[in-house]
């Protein structure tokens, strides 16, 4: 009888393109959550979950660079006996599947339907640093309404939710631009061609990234990137990239200068007057509101990159600069986005429906944070009760229990109680802020010792012995106490109550 070849062992890695989030990282993404959240609450949304699979026939094509609906997503066809199963994806954002959503139960929902949804979204694209294929977002959008008043009240939201979270003013600027006017300038120009017309669009997307002369060399020939390879452009003469690149740099010292400016750049096309009159109309609704041009201004440069955009536009970015790897000064970037998509409902009802919305990137959001030292880099674990005695677990179950019923976050040591140190070093290793001792001595006595381990830790550290004989970290108390000393341990050291 043959040997059974043995099977070799998994390898103990995440794929390529994504990553896993412990404690502190879930409870801090939990908790923007919550406050974006109530945000949106206030503003009148409703929360809305949608599964993360969609048809791909009902997810479109409608990602930056890619050929093929099944390009960029991930997609599955489904195992029919007739080998014609629907083709399947993870969403690749939460606005598609809201599309699908208001088209299936428009009957029922209310007109305009504001709703916002939160969850993972997958993209099948290259990963790089700071960049995976799961990633977290918070969306928010209106559908139903064409009124330019929904594109401002999401503006709005969108600079109040960024301020709630952490962000203050002056370290943030929402932009606003119009896709109808850039639409405007390629009618004025005349580039009919679909294609070219799409390369324009991802071209000034790079904007930001590449600089006037590095846009104008890629609606060009091209032009070799950082990397030292070479990026075919998109053909245009010279003549034809002016009228682009004026657009580009068209922004003003006011949103009065701007909108002359982008006036200028449309010349006679009226799809391009509609867009800059409906960026009037935001600007004069924003500007009612009290969010003026340090909070929210209007910027040609943005367009985004999604192909399902039809008018407004807008972008929440960062001013604040960080430090990359090799010591570089660089600015932070954008951290949420969205804009008008008036046809996106229309692909399954054959009508137009308005809607306009916006999306968070909650972990870019999240490491913003941490940069500016707004979010704590590690949470407090639970108050652990060490066990003395394996053969007195009850009490230390009921010692815990007390401790939950009062609102505290506490657990038993569940390991091997053989090795005290040991215990301690598990408390270590959970960032317990304390630890509770119940020997036999004190158990006899109707005492408990209770060790405030933050500051026994900052003794040891730094403390003389005489400085560490006059600040104690381990008080004995009465069994009763025990509640109101952890408590008090707790708030001496700002640790809030889980």
């Amino acid at each position: 009888m043959a040997k059974q070849k043995k099977q070799p062992r998994p390898k103990a890695e995440t794929p390529k393109g994504f990553r896993d989030y412990f404690g502190a990282e879930v409870t801090q993404r939990t908790e923007m959550l919550r406050t974006i959240a109530g945000v949106y609450h206030r503003y009148g949304f409703e929360a809305l979950e949608t599964s993360a699979v969609e048809t791909v026939e009902a997810l479109g094509k409608f990602l930056p660079d890619v050929d093929r609906p099944n390009d960029g997503v991930f997609a599955w066809r489904e195992d029919e006996d007739d080998g014609k199963g629907d083709w399947l994806a993870l969403r690749y954002d939460l606005t598609a599947p809201l599309a699908r959503v208001y088209a299936q139960y428009r009957n029922d929902l209310p007109t305009p339907y504001r709703r916002y949804a939160m969850g993972p979204v997958w993209r099948n694209e290259k990963p790089g640093p700071g960049r995976y294929r799961q990633f977290y977002q918070c969306d928010a959008d209106t559908v139903g309404a064409a009124s330019m008043a929904a594109d401002a009240e999401i503006c709005a939201m969108l600079a109040d939710t960024l301020e709630e979270v952490g962000i203050p003013r002056g370290d943030y600027l929402i932009r606003i631009n119009n896709r109808k006017v850039l639409n405007g300038v390629l009618e004025a120009m005349g580039l009919e061609d679909a294609e070219q017309h799409d390369a324009v669009l991802r071209t000034i997307d790079k904007f930001d990234k590449v600089g006037e002369d590095g846009v104008r060399a890629l609606l060009g020939k091209g032009r070799l990137d950082a990397s030292g390879a070479y990026i075919d452009g998109v053909g245009l003469s010279e003549a034809q990239a002016d009228p682009v690149v004026a657009f580009l740099t068209s922004r003003g010292a006011d949103s009065a200068a701007t909108l002359a400016n982008l006036r200028a750049a449309v010349g006679s096309s009226a799809m391009g007057a509609e867009g800059i009159d409906e960026l009037e109309q935001i600007a004069g609704l924003l500007d009612a509101q009290g969010y003026g041009p340090d909070r929210i201004v209007i910027d040609p440069s943005v367009v985004r990159g999604l192909g399902y955009y039809t008018g407004p536009v807008y972008e929440a970015e960062l001013t604040f600069d960080i430090f990359d790897d090799k010591g570089r000064k660089r600015q932070f970037g954008s951290v949420a986005g969205g804009g008008r998509y008036d046809d996106l409902v229309k692909r399954f009802t054959g009508q137009a429906v308005p809607a306009t919305g916006v999306s968070i990137g909650v972990d870019r959001l999240l490491a913003a944070l941490r940069e500016k030292g707004r979010i704590k880099a590690v949470t407090h674990g639970p108050v652990v009760v060490t066990v003395m005695d394996r053969d007195r677990m009850a009490d230390y179950q009921a010692m815990v229990a007390e401790l939950r019923n009062a609102g505290l976050r506490a657990e038993v040591y569940l390991g091997n109680p053989k090795n005290f140190g040991n215990q301690l070093k598990y408390a270590d290793r959970r960032h317990s802020p304390v630890a509770v001792i119940e020997g036999g001595d004190e158990k006899a006595r109707g005492v408990v010792q209770v060790k405030d381990l933050i500051l026994g830790a900052q003794i040891a550290e730094s403390a003389t012995l005489e400085e560490w004989k006059e600040r104690p970290s381990q008080f004995e108390v009465p069994r009763g106490h025990l509640v109101a000393k952890v408590r008090e341990i707790l708030a001496s050291h700002g640790i809030g109550q889980d």
